[in-house]
């Protein structure tokens, strides 16, 4: 059984083992046993989000087939790194059907990425790679309330004309711009950013990690050019605020009783 696996992937795994030193073949096929113990009931045998479970899940899981993934380090049309891949695995993503194998093995995540690159050609091709994004830390301004309340003023006109028509005004994820589909046409409804977390994190550099790589295959676009630093954490500050608010209101006792 073993010879007629390798026979069946060794050029595609080959091909397809990126991102590392030196990948050997009989790891991306132990990859590829661990990937029919975890992920093939959503994923799918072919790797395009059609599992028996992934049928029944929204959003629906990834199709790995396409080559094109949302949460990465690496600009906007570059393929993740091996590095956000496992933190995809680790973490899992929330408010989805991803859930975080932290007790996976490091070797069974490691060689189960390997796997996963074999379904998309992309991953054979240098060009589709990339540096990860460099981000930088918050600013000292977000410790100083009267600075970070400028700031986030200044972060709400921005918001206003770039981020309220699919965000909304007040950024509960209802705005002016309706029907909002990814790449294979699914409906995407924009993000509320009063939850405390975006998908890929719960830091602040995680939403800036967003706007300067974007979300691939979804209407998120990349904000690297056109904004600059500064502006972006300004953006970022408002965000902070409209969960603060959003925080506060919560705790508001309803006296409409």
């Amino acid at each position: 059984m073993f010879a007629v696996i390798s026979l069946a992937f060794a050029d595609a795994l080959a091909a397809a083992s990126t991102n590392v030193a030196s990948v050997e073949i009989h790891d991306t096929l132990h990859g590829h046993f661990v990937y029919m113990k975890n992920c093939v009931f959503c994923h799918g045998k072919r790797g395009d989000g059609k599992g028996e479970m992934g049928l029944t899940v929204q959003p629906p899981p990834r199709d790995f087939g396409a080559g094109v993934f949302k949460y990465r380090s690496t600009p906007s049309g570059s393929l993740p790194t091996n590095d956000d891949l496992m933190h995809t695995v680790r973490e899992g993503i929330p408010d989805t059907a991803m859930p975080a194998f932290t007790a996976l093995p490091q070797r069974d995540v490691q060689t189960v990425i390997e796997y996963v690159k074999t379904f998309s050609s992309k991953w054979r091709h240098p060009q589709n790679y990339a540096e990860a994004v460099a981000i930088p830390k918050p600013p000292d301004w977000f410790n100083d309330t009267t600075e970070f309340r400028r700031r986030a003023e200044e972060g709400r006109m921005r918001f206003a004309n770039a981020c309220a028509p699919c965000h909304g005004a007040n950024g509960n994820g209802i705005g002016s711009v309706t029907n909002l589909a990814d790449s294979s046409g699914t409906p995407t409804p924009a993000r509320d950013l009063r939850l405390p977390y975006v998908r890929s994190g719960r830091r602040l550099e995680d939403i800036y990690r967003v706007l300067v790589t974007g979300l691939d295959g979804t209407p998120m676009p990349s904000f690297a050019e056109g904004t600059t630093e500064t502006q972006r954490w300004e953006l970022i500050a408002f965000i902070k605020q409209l969960r603060r608010d959003a925080t506060t209101e919560s705790r508001i006792p309803n006296r409409a009783k």
